[in-house]
């Protein structure tokens, strides 16, 4: 696997929380949204086709999602109340 110009890392507590960016190995800055993260790709002028390609952004401490410190808990399926 090659080393991706993106980098995202975790969740960092904040009001509101948010995600350091680094670009070739160098912080440039914090993400809020998807948004934040593409935007800094066009500013170091980097074409993302697909935010999933991890050859392209690698997501360290959740995916293109997990924006925020405390996701709420999965209900599994058997324990689900039925009507």
């Amino acid at each position: 696997m090659s080393q991706p110009r993106i980098m995202v890392l975790g969740v960092q507590p904040g009001p509101p929380p948010f995600r350091i960016v680094e670009i070739d190995g160098e912080v440039v800055g914090e993400a809020r949204s998807i948004t934040d993260v593409l935007q800094a790709a066009v500013a170091y002028g980097i074409t993302v086709h697909d935010l999933d390609d991890p050859d392209t952004v690698r997501w360290v401490g959740g995916d293109k999602f997990t924006w925020s410190t405390r996701q709420a808990p999965r209900v599994r399926e058997e324990h689900k109340e039925k009507p």
